[in-house]
């Protein structure tokens, strides 16, 4: 089975008129799963809220204290001059974080075989203790730990395809060598991390692989990275679990980047990442939504990859059920 974390609360997270991080990026999503008759092939979780103490997984006390401090009673308080808090962003932050744990114990119950997270906010620029570029919490991040933890996963991939390095990410297990990050990215282009020399430090040198493209960057420059270099990390690490901070803004579309990416580029991306997951890792593979802004865009490359998520548990998925929700956001339509 291929699982879906989505919900209506996380429409909650209001960041004003303009913002390219806004509620109809889940709308469309939505949508676009619904005419494409996949929205009732997937099961559906219901997210629950982090708690603090799994959010201290990654982000320390103080952060987390402050954040949640920082909430305004109305309008809108702007932690730097891209991310917004509303009065409900911090519970819907916890939310999403919540989602991802939730998909990942589905998957390690073997209740789901790979899931999506079609959540908000996004998560892979948050720092330990700094909220930046859309990002509160790194939901991915501690999903990471979070399997680590729990399930005793030694060896944990985090694949990053999405347009801007996450340097949240990186820079929290820059030097934790079980979990190998590995980013391919726009650069020069915000936060303006993410150089091939950084490689990690102390006993996790040699377990980031940063690769810039720059703009301009089609399907066949991100293949031949991906058969070149990425392959063979992936091969010689052998994750145990799989996470995908996915980002849809390096295609063609997107406002933010200047990729050259289609809907059917980011399918054959999810592809080769599942073929990996089925050779190393039984199949366990959890991808989390981060950008893309071009709404349309953005929901075909989502619907392309699960697709392929479907296909893929429906070779190897085993029947097992689980408590589940088949419920709908009520805004989808």
């Amino acid at each position: 089975m291929t699982g879906l974390i989505t919900d209506q609360r996380y429409l909650a997270h209001d960041t004003g008129a303009g913002h390219p991080e806004c509620a109809d990026r889940l709308r469309a999503i939505w949508q676009e799963l619904q005419r494409r008759s996949l929205w009732n092939r997937l099961q559906h979780g219901t997210p629950r809220m982090a708690t603090e103490e799994e959010l201290a997984l990654v982000h320390t006390p103080a952060y987390i204290e402050w954040l949640r401090r920082s909430v305004p009673q109305q309008g809108i308080v702007w932690l730097d001059p891209d991310t917004a808090l509303s009065p409900a962003s911090y519970n819907v932050a916890c939310l999403a974080v919540g989602g991802v744990l939730s998909a990942v114990d589905a998957i390690m119950e073997q209740r789901w075989h790979n899931a999506f997270c079609a959540i908000r906010p996004p998560g892979h620029h948050a720092e330990r203790c700094r909220a930046m570029g859309f990002c509160l919490f790194n939901n991915v991040a501690l999903a990471a730990q979070y399997v680590r933890k729990r399930y005793g996963i030694e060896r944990v991939l985090i694949l990053d395809w999405d347009v801007h390095h996450g340097n949240g990410t990186q820079h929290i297990f820059e030097e934790d060598p079980a979990v190998y990050y590995i980013s391919l990215h726009q650069y020069p282009l915000y936060p303006g991390t993410g150089r091939a020399d950084e490689r990690g430090r102390g006993a996790g040198e040699g377990f980031t692989l940063n690769i810039p493209l720059p703009p301009g960057s089609d399907e066949a420059a991100y293949r031949h990275a991906f058969q070149s270099l990425v392959a063979p990390a992936v091969e010689a690490f052998r994750p145990d679990f799989i996470l995908v901070s996915a980002g849809f803004d390096a295609h063609r579309d997107d406002p933010l980047a200047s990729q050259r990416l289609t809907a059917e580029s980011f399918r054959w991306m999810c592809r080769e990442v599942l073929q990996w997951a089925e050779r190393f890792s039984g199949g366990r593979l959890l991808a989390v939504l981060e950008g893309g802004y071009a709404l349309r865009a953005l929901a075909e490359s989502v619907a392309a990859c699960i697709e392929e998520m479907l296909t893929a548990a429906s070779h190897q998925a085993s029947g097992q059920g689980g408590a589940i929700s088949t419920a709908r956001p009520s805004e989808a339509t």
